[in-house]
């Protein structure tokens, strides 16, 4: 089958390269992918949000099957696109991908089903807005109630930053419509994970749960940005606490969506916190996490496109996962999720025998040289025995980047806080 991967990060890349494991593709394209993709797949000019163009080079090319990664498309109804013209495509319906469109959305909706989350109000004014924040206190939390690629969360320490927050979103447009709308919510302290799951309308099949670090610098420090690292499985999650989640959220979340009319398909990702009450969650996505698909896709046993086709059938896929661990940590650009440079020249990155390379911000220059085209530039993996070891190769691969201001990493990613005080 020909397959055609919509987007060009690093959850595209890993996509691409889990899809090259099948024996049932013969073509893999990407739209636009990146100069890592280039490598596995045929990459086309296409950017992932000009929705007709896609369906035209589709019916052109006579694809199989069609994977979409990113959020934006999948918001902008490029599901219903496809399908309207009666061609194969992964992921939700624009109603069903209202679940990480808006918050508001989500919040709502998780009340209405009873799905554990954290108290919050939504407002569109500034003032009620602060004056709300001043009488809760922090720490307190204010969310942009759209798409902000990850941006769009401020868990604000102190009541100044939490106004600050949203004098930004709702009195400078920060985030442009996305920011029209925020979201306050109840702080939740404890242990972060994501678990995503395959679905299709009542049909849930949870994978390997995984932890992301969205905080730019080491011991959870810095602004959010959209993911700089992750591990899987996550050692110290208790089986009574996925299972919970798996009761209690996912599967709920999957009939209420059916209920709604909204049934879903595709990726489901539920960004959770564990809780004296049991998991809670903080986000959903209506797809593959990124950095947690770099990271779960390696430990996946199955063929990536039959589960695809099981899934949306009606069978169930049988997942199975190797017992191993996978770790990835992300290489941004100096500045980031600030305004950093582009174009700025990276080492020569090859694949080792302990560690794999997943581009995400990269291009080539006319030699063929790989160059940092945006924050976050690769991640480098590596899946191994044991935890330690998986640290230790993707630690020892990246110092290839300890002589060079251009780009940082976090040097603590699969640690947990108190490894790192030791260390």
């Amino acid at each position: 089958m020909d397959v055609l991967v919509v987007g060009g990060g690093g959850r595209e890349h890993s996509l691409v390269k889990k899809l090259a494991e099948s024996e049932q593709v013969a073509t893999i394209y990407a739209a636009p992918g990146n100069a890592g993709v280039e490598t596995l797949a045929t990459c086309v000019g296409i950017k992932d949000d000009e929705i007709d163009a896609l369906v035209a080079f589709a019916q052109d090319h006579k694809i199989d099957w069609t994977i979409v990664g990113p959020e934006v498309p999948l918001n902008a109804g490029i599901v219903d696109a496809f399908q309207q013209v009666g061609l194969n495509v992964f992921g939700p319906t624009k109603q069903a991908a209202l679940i990480e469109g808006s918050k508001d959305f989500a919040k709502s909706f998780m009340k209405k089903y009873a799905i554990p989350t954290a108290d919050y109000q939504t407002f569109t004014n500034a003032s009620e807005a602060k004056q709300y924040i001043e009488a809760k206190g922090a720490p307190i939390v204010v969310k942009a109630d759209g798409l902000a690629a990850g941006k769009g969360v401020v868990v604000a320490q102190t009541v100044i930053e939490a106004l600050d927050a949203v004098d930004q979103m709702l009195v400078g447009n920060q985030f442009g419509d996305a920011g029209s709308r925020v979201v306050i919510e109840e702080f939740l302290d404890g242990n972060e994970f994501s678990l995503m799951a395959f679905v299709d309308g009542e049909h849930v099949y949870p994978m390997l749960p995984a932890r992301d670090h969205k905080r730019a610098f080491d011991g959870d420090k810095g602004p959010n940005t959209g993911g700089m690292g992750a591990y899987c499985p996550v050692p110290d999650l208790q089986a009574q606490e996925i299972e919970f989640a798996v009761e209690h959220i996912l599967h709920p979340t999957a009939k209420g969506m059916v209920e709604e009319g909204r049934s879903f398909t595709g990726i489901l990702y539920a960004g959770l916190i564990e809780t004296p009450q049991g998991p809670k969650v903080i986000e959903f996505n209506a797809r593959f996490g990124d950095p947690e698909t770099q990271v779960v896709l390696p430990l996946l046993k199955n063929d990536l496109l039959q589960v695809i086709t099981d899934v949306t059938s009606g069978k169930d896929p049988a997942l199975e996962w190797k017992d191993a661990y996978c770790i990835g940590t992300v290489v941004a650009s100096k500045g980031y999720p600030g305004k950093y440079q582009k174009q700025v020249p990276l080492p020569r990155l090859e694949e080792s025998d302990d560690c794999f390379v997943i581009h995400a911000g990269t291009g080539s220059d006319p030699s063929g040289a790989y160059c940092a085209t945006g924050g976050r530039v690769l991640l480098v993996g590596s899946l191994q025995a044991s935890q330690r070891q998986a640290q230790q190769a993707v630690y020892e691969y990246l110092r290839i980047f300890d002589e060079n201001d251009d780009f940082f990493y976090r040097s603590d990613i699969g640690f947990n806080q108190k490894q790192v005080i030791d260390s």
